[in-house]
């Protein structure tokens, strides 16, 4: 208890700190900072929203859903020019900063509360696991008394039940082990905090040649006469399973490429990766930014469709391997083909196409000088998954030898600067007169290539 109590402490203390220096304009993360964070009342043992311990596994959740709300709100007031203090009113350019600046900080404190979420939803998702494990085996038993009327109970039945208790117990175990990780998903969690498509594919594969396997030596203990032992040993050649054989061999390979081949893009700056905040059952379709992804969506369909293909050939011969048909085999390695060629074609390097001065109507055109805006134009600026204002906040552009963070401009839904295409930043008065290079560091670090201006006094 007294545990608790110091972290309980320490949350409302770092709470107070940030409402208290978010500025005049930041009233709404200084009140939810103070007043909810962490919050503990000692006699009655509530916590508030932004409580993280073992206790309340809810108040991470909360606290991150109530940050959201306040950042949300923070951005449209602005977006509709309301909120600004007198001091910064009469100046564009300096209360874009001071907006900037105020968005900057209530996104920081949005990411931490979902960073918290994200840890204390993982350390639920081993018990989900456990329940989804055993449920299945409930499934299975079942289904095997339901097929089982008419047709009698046979020592096949009593092994694939066993097959299951036992691969049920193996994988329970492992996700207590892994628990603070997710469970049983842990292995199929990217470096990314994702969902990896091709671990999935790859697991599920292994999982069920496991059970196959000790479904036949379940049978083979139960087995009492040479002539069924020797029928139940023929059942394991590679000649009754080359296909399963084959692709649970393919499938893993491409795991483990597919692992090697991004780490490999990422280092050499052709592939951005941002981390997210919790592996979401949407990431084995879609690519980091949500959006559905074609080779991921067939990889996991055609090797669905053929797992459970070679589930009903072992429910109809549990004595042998799934004899899996060359022409379904195949299709499964076409499709592993398709997933990895994908995974070599997608991303790329950011890369500016132009700069040019930014002219608002009225504006008489002119060359560069300091404190003028200038427009970034290209690709790539904003990477996959990293749309959140936290992210785009840690954009920075090189002018010269000044690192110039880009203001976040906000809209009524989102924010028009930046963007995947273009930035907006001023020319800082330190940048000297000449020619100078201009780069963009991406929130994933990635550097684009150097474009040179001119900037005259």
């Amino acid at each position: 208890m007294a545990v608790q109590e110091a972290r309980h402490g320490e949350e409302r203390g770092a709470g107070q700190r940030a409402g208290q220096g978010a500025g005049p304009g930041a009233a709404g993360s200084g009140a939810y900072g103070s007043g909810t964070a962490g919050s503990h009342t000692a006699g009655s043992g509530a916590h508030g929203g932004g409580c993280t311990c073992g206790d309340c596994p809810h108040g991470a959740r909360a606290g991150h859903r109530r940050a959201v709300a306040e950042f949300l709100a923070k951005r449209d007031e602005f977006a509709s020019g309301q909120g600004l203090p007198a001091g910064v009113a009469h100046s564009v350019s300096a209360s874009r900063q001071w907006v900037s600046e105020e968005l900057t900080q209530s996104a920081d404190l949005v990411a931490e509360r979902g960073r918290l979420e994200g840890e204390a939803w993982l350390g639920r998702l081993w018990r989900y696991t456990a329940c989804a494990v055993w449920g299945g085996v409930g499934a299975l038993l079942l289904v095997q008394a339901l097929t089982a009327i008419g047709a009698g109970w046979t020592a096949a039945r009593t092994a694939g039940l066993l097959a299951a208790v036992v691969l049920g117990g193996l994988l329970t175990g492992a996700g207590f082990l892994h628990r603070a990780r997710g469970g049983v998903l842990a292995p199929v969690i990217g470096e990314d905090n994702r969902l990896s498509t091709s671990r999935a594919v790859a697991a599920s594969w292994v999982l069920f040649v496991v059970y196959a396997v000790l479904v036949l030596v379940g049978q083979l203990v139960a087995a009492s006469g040479h002539g069924e032992r020797d029928r139940l040993i023929a059942g394991l050649e590679l000649a009754r399973g080359a296909g399963v054989v084959t692709v649970v061999a393919v499938v893993c390979g491409i795991a483990v490429l597919v692992r090697r081949v991004v780490g490999l893009r990422v280092l050499g700056q052709r592939l951005q990766k941002v981390r997210a905040d919790r592996p979401r059952a949407a990431d084995l379709l879609t690519d980091d930014s949500g959006r559905g992804n074609f080779a991921d969506l067939q990889y996991v369909v055609v090797g669905a469709v053929a797992l459970l293909f070679a589930a009903v050939r072992l429910a109809r011969r549990p004595e042998q391997l799934p004899d899996l048909p060359w022409g379904l085999a195949v299709l499964v390695l076409v499709s592993a083909g398709t997933y990895l060629a994908g995974k070599y074609a997608e991303g790329g390097r950011p890369v500016i196409l132009s700069v040019v001065r930014a002219r608002e109507a009225g504006d008489l055109d002119a060359p560069i000088r300091t404190g003028d805006d200038i427009e970034i134009r290209g690709a790539g600026f904003v990477p996959p998954g990293a749309q959140s204002a936290d992210r785009l906040s840690r954009m920075v552009v090189r002018i010269g030898t000044v690192h110039v963070h880009v203001p976040l401009i906000p809209v009524p839904g989102g924010f028009s600067n930046p963007t995947d295409a273009v930035l907006t930043v001023p020319v800082p008065v330190d940048v000297e007169a000449g020619r100078v290079e201009v780069q963009v560091v991406t929130a994933a670090g990635v550097e684009t290539n150097r474009c040179v201006i001119d900037v005259t006094e």
